[in-house]
């Protein structure tokens, strides 16, 4: 199942990311993707906020992959957690018409 996260920055987390952390994050990071979890990894353009696609076999699975995260675990940023479901819309191109 695919999940859409949104990142969103934790209250006073400003000044609190450190290098090290980063490139913790990084790895921990690379790690999902190689795992096949992490599908996409983007930032937005206007905000500097990840947004990642995942691939879980549950909700419960996406969150525990993003509570994984050393950003996470410091209590640095969040994400709101997405469930997607496949665009159903294309069927009615092909309904018969009664």
């Amino acid at each position: 199942m695919k999940f859409l996260a949104i990142e969103q920055d934790t209250p006073g987390s400003g000044d609190r990311f450190t290098a090290d952390l980063l490139k913790a994050e990084a790895a921990r990071a690379w790690e999902l993707h190689q795992a096949g979890i992490i599908r996409e990894l983007y930032f937005r353009a206007d905000r500097d906020e990840a947004i990642l696609m995942l691939e879980c076999a549950s909700l419960d699975d996406a969150r525990a992959a993003l509570e994984s995260l050393p950003l996470v675990r410091a209590g640095l940023i969040a994400f709101e957690t997405i469930p997607l479901v496949a665009y159903p819309g294309f069927a009615r191109l092909f309904e018969e018409k009664r």
